[in-house]
C-alpha cells in the first residue's frame, strides 16, 4: 500500500500528543468550556471561506445525513477533547497519553458490538492485559492502593473521552457517507460549535488575551482541523482498527513532550503500566481469529 495513508494517522497522533501538553497549560489560564468552544469556532471560521461553496453543492446530502453528522461532531470533536480539557485539572499529560492509548482496544470492542464483528481470542486476552495496565497506572504501581482504588476524576474522564473517540471511528466506518472529506469535517465542526455553545454561555467565559491566544490557535488549527482531516483520511483508506494502532505511540510522544515542556517526571509505573497497555493492544491486533469461527471449526 502507498505510504501516505500510514503517515496520516502518525501525524495526527503526534499533534494530539502535543495537545496533551496544551491541555495542561490551559489549567488556570482558560476555562475548559471556553477553549473547547473557541477552538472549534476558530476552526469553522478558518474553514468557511474554503469550504462553504462545496458545502452548498452537497447540501442535499448534508440535509439527509445531518443526524449522523451531528452525532459524529458530538463524539469526535465536542466530547473527545472537551472532556480532556476538564480532565487536565486533575491528572497529568503522561497519564492522559497512556489512557488515550486505550482507543485501539476500545475500537475493537465497540466494533464487535456495533458492527457485529465477532470477538477474537487476542481481543479478549488483550483486553484483560490493557485493563490490568490501566489499573496498575491508576494505582501508581502499588497493589495496596489498587485494593482501595479511588480513581482521580481526570483519569476517569479520559477513559470516557477515549471511549467517545473509539466510537467515533467505528461510526465513521459504519456510515460511509457520500460527502467529500473537507465538507464532512466542516459540518461536524459546525455541529460541535452548536453543541458546545450552551456550556460556553453558562461560563465561566474566559476572555482571550496573550496568555491563552496561542493555546487556542494550536487547539483550533493543528489539533482540530489538521488532525481530524488526517484521521478521516486514514480511516477511509486503511480502516478504523488499523489507524487506531498508531495511537499506541501517544504515551511515548506525550511523555517526551511533557518532560521537555512541563518538567513531568516519568515514573516506573508509567513505563510498566504503559507497556502492559501497549502489549494488550498489540495482542488484540495481532491475534484476530474470531472465537466463534474457532468454535465452529471444532
Amino acid at each position: 500500500m502507498p505510504l501516505l495513508p500510514f503517515l496520516a494517522p502518525l501525524g495526527a497522533v503526534l499533534i494530539w500528543s502535543g495537545n496533551m501538553t496544551i491541555n495542561q497549560l490551559t489549567v488556570g489560564t482558560i476555562a475548559p468550556s471556553s477553549i473547547a468552544f473557541l477552538r472549534w469556532l476558530l476552526a469553522v471560521a478558518v474553514l468557511t471561506p474554503f469550504v462553504w461553496r462545496q458545502s452548498w453543492r452537497e447540501r442535499h446530502a448534508i440535509a439527509t445525513h445531518w443526524p449522523k453528522l451531528a452525532l459524529l461532531g458530538l463524539l469526535g470533536m465536542a466530547l473527545w477533547q472537551g472532556l480532556a480539557y476538564v480532565a487536565a485539572a486533575s491528572t497529568s499529560a503522561t497519564n492522559m497519553g497512556i489512557l488515550a492509548a486505550m482507543v485501539p482496544l476500545l475500537t475493537i470492542l465497540l466494533s464487535a458490538l456495533v458492527l457485529r464483528e465477532p470477538p477474537s481470542w487476542g481481543g479478549c486476552l488483550g483486553g484483560v492485559m490493557a485493563l490490568a495496565g490501566v489499573l496498575w497506572l491508576l494505582g501508581r504501581g502499588d497493589i495496596a492502593v489498587l485494593a482501595n482504588l479511588e480513581v482521580a476524576p481526570g483519569d476517569a474522564l479520559m477513559v470516557v473521552a477515549a471511549t467517545c473517540y473509539a466510537l467515533y471511528g467505528v461510526m465513521l466506518k459504519r456510515w460511509p457517507l457520500a460527502i467529500s472529506p473537507w465538507v464532512m469535517l466542516y459540518v461536524q465542526a459546525v455541529f460541535a460549535v452548536l453543541l458546545l455553545l450552551p456550556a460556553y454561555l453558562l461560563g465561566p467565559m474566559t476572555p482571550i488575551d496573550t496568555s491563552n491566544a496561542g493555546l487556542i490557535l494550536y487547539a483550533g488549527i493543528p489539533a482540530s482541523i489538521i488532525t481530524t482531516y488526517l484521521w478521516m483520511f486514514a480511516i477511509r483508506h486503511i480502516g478504523a482498527s488499523r489507524a487506531s494502532i498508531f495511537i499506541n505511540l501517544m504515551p511515548l510522544f506525550s511523555a517526551l513532550i511533557a518532560m521537555l515542556w512541563l518538567g513531568e517526571r516519568l515514573g516506573w509505573y508509567h513505563l510498566s503500566g504503559g507497556a502492559l497497555v501497549l502489549a494488550g493492544v498489540l495482542t488484540a491486533q495481532t491475534f484476530r481469529q474470531p472465537i466463534r469461527r474457532h468454535g465452529e471449526a471444532r
